[in-house]
């Protein structure tokens, strides 16, 4: 989603002078691919993709490279090496070996360890050889510098596409059947997130709780403890549910990055009660975008109050904090000058 905006972003500032190379992902099997990846060679970037985008550089005389993730470094590394004049700017979606060790954590195998090293070893190249690194949050910044002894060059928030439905900001009153929404896919901390949140706070708030994303369906059993729960899943449209909600819920304790589902709620005019890990890189958004919530007792507290306080099915400022800092167009301006710089 992230890297569809970023191309877009860079489509609008540099028109014709923009030169796409994109990756087609291959699955990781046998001993041969399994050493291709220890060098880097991961998400599709091959030892013909590398050769590709070096015919284009040569061919187009290339001044600038854009990688769209840190998980390029191998082609980073061959950039600089071949074209050391060439500034290679690198956007860091996540820190990735953060991400990949909490996944580790939360089921360890040999295959996601395997993932956690290949993942390190191409995101060390990406800060090494990158002249420019980009990153979402200063949390972020701070742990490349920790893990890697270099932070980031630029912070540039997290950015959604605007999905918002014409019309959708019209509604004045809550329908009588609005809920609390928690949205997202089945990735390790949203599981354990809404597992916690169901067991430790749903039991003592009076709440009816959707849970909407693809993959819930499958923890319907285990999620829907009584009535006040109900696993939606899948849905072809996110924006239905946002529209009849009351506010957004969402508790995450792990990860890395900023978390789209909050920028995604502030785009549809709804309040977040989230734990820090969520509104990490949001700072700067409170206390208007929501309330932050460490503990059981936090998120009950909080949830009584926004329970009471939100009167109103769409809020403009949030709105507006959407299109201030996390649209489309904010990150055409923010790109635009790190490419000038």
């Amino acid at each position: 989603m992230l890297t569809k905006v970023n191309h877009d972003a860079l489509s609008s500032i540099l028109g014709t002078n923009l030169f796409l190379l994109k990756l087609v992902r291959q699955k990781v099997s046998g001993v041969k691919s399994i050493l291709k990846a220890y060098n880097g060679h991961i998400d599709g970037l091959n030892k013909q993709s590398i050769k590709e985008a070096l015919q284009i550089i040569q061919s187009k005389q290339i001044a600038k490279v854009f990688l769209d993730g840190s998980n390029l470094g191998s082609l980073a590394k061959v950039i600089k090496k071949k074209h050391p004049k060439i500034e290679v700017i690198t956007f860091f979606h996540n820190v990735e070996v953060r991400f990949f060790w909490g996944a580790f954590y939360s089921k360890m195998s040999f295959r996601s360890l395997a993932v956690l090293v290949v993942n390190y070893l191409a995101e060390r190249k990406s800060v090494l050889y990158s002249d420019k690194r980009v990153c979402l949050s200063n949390r972020d910044s701070k742990l490349l510098k920790k893990i890697y002894a270099r932070e980031s060059t630029y912070i540039t928030p997290m950015v959604l596409e605007d999905k918002m439905p014409v019309g959708f900001d019209k509604a004045n009153t809550f329908s009588k059947d609005k809920y609390v929404l928690f949205v997202g896919g089945t990735f390790y901390a949203n599981i354990f997130g809404i597992k916690w949140f169901v067991n430790n706070v749903v039991p003592h708030v009076d709440i009816k709780l959707y849970i909407v994303g693809l993959g819930f369906e499958k923890l319907r059993e285990e999620l829907e403890v009584n009535s006040h729960v109900k696993v939606i899943g899948a849905v072809d449209s996110l924006s239905d549910w946002y529209k009849k909600s009351q506010f957004v819920i969402a508790p995450i304790f792990d990860g890395s990055g900023m978390k789209t589902k909050v920028a995604e709620a502030l785009m549809y005019g709804k309040k977040v009660v989230g734990t820090p890990e969520a509104f990490s890189g949001y700072v700067d958004s409170l206390p208007q975008a929501g309330w932050v919530c460490k503990t059981a007792e936090e998120f009950i507290e909080a949830i009584n109050c926004a329970k009471t306080e939100i009167t109103l099915p769409f809020d403009n400022e949030l709105r507006r904090i959407y299109e201030n800092k996390y649209s489309v167009l904010s990150a055409k301006k923010r790109l635009g000058k790190i490419l000038n710089d």
